[in-house]
């Protein structure tokens, strides 16, 4: 199973508790705005980004998975 990163930039306030988690996939840029730096999840990234979508307090990622 593999899994793609969806952000809602609207929800989205830059709090960076998602890079906090998993630097490889985000960033929070001076200007408050995040970057997605990769949204492709491979298999053995799956757990960490969970953990990083369930840190976001604004609920502004989803992890969608594939089979």
């Amino acid at each position: 199973m593999t899994g793609k990163i969806v952000l809602d930039r609207s929800r989205c306030v830059g709090l960076g508790l998602c890079e906090a988690v998993s630097p490889e996939h985000f960033e929070v840029g001076d200007d408050g705005n995040l970057t997605l730096l990769r949204e492709d999840v491979s298999a053995d990234e799956l757990d960490i980004i969970e953990e990083a979508v369930e840190a976001c307090p604004t609920r502004a990622l989803v992890l969608e998975r594939h089979r």
